[in-house]
């Protein structure tokens, strides 16, 4: 595959992904639910200042995966990793953004209008435990974990690499504000499922 089929494809994969993970669920809860799905905040507690974070991480991301699709040879202005740079390695981030798409579509499918980009107060959300939540107890951020880690092993770079560490490192933070939301919420129903699945896999 030529660096150019190759980046392009990369660009595709990621825009899929963004459509199915954020753009048609909200798109379909909204028109279902008659309820707004995005309720991310804006305050300067540290709820406000993960999600400042994940957002610059998508920015960034987005960014990212549309300039390296116009110039492929990107890595040679991003601090290219060569001991990275190898076919099984490329091999393998395809196989996890393969993965992450295809857990993704199927974790919104499951949550159908309990889904939610953040933390909502104001509406009561159903408790989903079934399905890829019986395997996991965070699928999408499981996914999204496993699609930042892919893309850093077909672009090994200095880009990548950040992406992939400051958007792990926030969604360590965001699951379990969520959590802890989730606990106060449904009480002891949340308590045995946490006990019961784990919080990754």
């Amino acid at each position: 595959m030529s660096a150019l089929t190759e980046s392009t494809l990369l660009a595709v994969v990621f825009l899929l992904y963004f459509t199915a993970a954020f753009v048609w669920p909200t798109l379909r809860v909204w028109r279902l639910s008659g309820k707004n799905p995005y309720v991310l905040p804006s305050s300067d507690d540290v709820y406000g200042f993960v999600t400042k974070g994940m957002r610059i991480v998508m920015v960034s991301l987005v960014a990212y995966v549309l300039l390296q699709a116009v110039h492929p040879d990107l890595g040679r202005y991003t601090g290219e990793i060569a001991w990275l740079s190898r076919p099984a390695l490329r091999s393998i981030g395809w196989i996890l953004l393969a993965m992450a798409l295809l857990w993704t579509v199927g974790a919104q499918y499951q949550m159908g209008l309990s889904w939610r980009i953040g933390i909502d107060m104001q509406h009561r959300t159903a408790l989903v435990t079934s399905g890829l939540f019986a395997v996991s107890r965070n699928p999408i951020f499981l996914a999204m974990r496993l699609s930042l880690l892919g893309m850093m092993l077909i672009r090994p770079n200095a880009v990548t690499v950040a992406i992939w560490l400051v958007g792990d490192v926030l969604m360590q933070f965001q699951v379990r504000l969520e959590e802890a939301y989730l606990l106060q919420r449904h009480g002891s129903a949340y308590a045995v499922y946490s006990a019961r699945v784990r919080r990754w896999i």
